[in-house]
């Protein structure tokens, strides 16, 4: 969607001129004679070009947030959805996320309603968002809804945060020690091994084994590189089959660790997504699609997709949910106590905030044993290779004597 030059005359006379986007001129003109102003010309801005690509830039989800917020306090302030998504939009910083507004502006122009004006943007705010809207559609009462919806969506961007920056910090030490290993076999080993031809000396087996391997990468560079991007390419292939997917999936569990994170995770996520739906009066069987698509785990995601089919067999939601085989007792627990009780979206919503402070404590041992352990395996990484580079530098100066 391109940039449009727009020149304008106000009430008081005074001539501006703003940049906007847009999908033509004749948008840009029915925009601003919308809010009263005269257009006395709309042609496209060339100084402002947009390089993204079809599918739009890329929405962070704090920018939605933060969208999600000024929209729920325009419309709680007495605002028509339409103008609220006007001012939004003109304002909005984020060229990805003023587009989808700018056309979704447009359908709401056309008379469609505005969870039909986000369906067909669902790959990109999520399928739970739509049907947020369309209940607080339903229930007129549109704010409350996006307030839920608000405090979900920041739940959800504060978790993976956290996992993300959990896993950011031994992958840099893992990488910064492949680097450094990487630097004394191709540029610190080849030196010594010519220093003790000359002096043909007697070399002990690792230093034996270090220059070797150290030849051998040197002269074979250019396959390291094509094998490198093979399995790349591979892995690349195997995520977009999804049985290979699943099969990564379900390996990424085998870690002691990380298997707690993921499946806790997965839990709480699900947990809070068919909360939010439930209390925004969706039913469970219409809802139950929606939050298992909030499992980051695609493996499990397909455990829990059987869950519909129990509930319609007449089983409770507790009980299917044991069928999937990866929900904790505790969770199993606190939905039978919620079914029992008639609150189930508060006793979901309450068991995802349990396992979120699980999920944190699980984190920080994690980060805590991890630190140490990549050091040490650093220390002696390092100082194995120092000490096969140098013992024959002690056996020469011996023989020297």
């Amino acid at each position: 969607m391109p940039y449009f030059l727009c020149r304008l005359s106000t009430d008081d006379g005074k001539i501006e001129s703003r940049s906007v986007l847009a999908s033509s001129a004749a948008e840009c003109r029915l925009r601003f004679e919308s809010e009263g102003l005269c257009v006395l010309s709309a042609r496209r801005d060339w100084r402002k070009l947009n390089f993204q690509l079809s599918r739009g830039g890329t929405i962070k989800p704090r920018d939605f947030i933060m969208f999600n917020q000024e929209f729920q306090a325009l419309v709680k302030a007495g605002y028509p959805v339409l103008r609220s998504m006007e001012i939004i939009s003109s304002r909005t910083r984020n060229t990805g996320l003023q587009e989808v507004l700018r056309k979704v502006e447009a359908e709401i122009r056309q008379g469609k309603a505005l969870s039909e004006a986000f369906a067909p943007f669902e790959s990109r705010f999520t399928k739970i968002y739509t049907a947020a809207l369309m209940a607080g559609e339903q229930s007129g009462n549109l704010p409350d809804t996006l307030g839920q919806y608000i405090q979900y969506a920041r739940t959800i961007a504060r978790t993976k945060s956290r996992i993300r920056a959990a896993l950011i910090y031994p992958i840099m030490l893992l990488l910064f020690s492949f680097g450094l290993v990487a630097i004394l076999i191709n540029f610190v080993l080849p030196n010594f091994s010519t220093f003790y031809q000359d002096f043909d000396a007697q070399l002990p087996f690792a230093t034996v084994f270090l220059i070797g391997l150290s030849k051998f990468i040197r002269g074979n560079w250019l396959v390291w590189i094509l094998l490198t991007g093979g399995l790349i390419l591979g892995y690349v292939q195997m995520r977009r089959r999804e049985k290979s997917m699943l099969w990564i999936e379900r390996q990424k569990l085998k870690i002691p660790l990380g298997k707690l994170i993921w499946v806790e995770s997965g839990v709480s996520l699900y947990c809070r997504t068919l909360s939010l739906i439930l209390n925004a009066g969706i039913p469970v069987l219409t809802g139950l699609p929606l939050a298992i698509h909030a499992i980051p785990n695609k493996y499990l995601a397909s455990r829990a997709a059987e869950i519909p089919d129990h509930i319609r067999n007449g089983e409770a939601l507790s009980e299917a949910m044991a069928q999937a085989g990866f929900f904790p007792q505790l969770a199993l627990d606190m939905v039978r106590i919620g079914e029992t009780s008639g609150n189930l979206g508060g006793m979901l919503r309450e068991a995802s905030e349990v396992f979120d402070e699980r999920i944190q404590s699980k984190i920080d041992t994690f980060v805590g044993l991890i630190e140490p352990v990549m050091i040490i395996v650093m220390g002696l990484l390092v100082a194995g290779m120092l000490l096969a580079v140098y013992m024959p530098i002690f056996n020469i100066i011996k023989v020297a004597r």
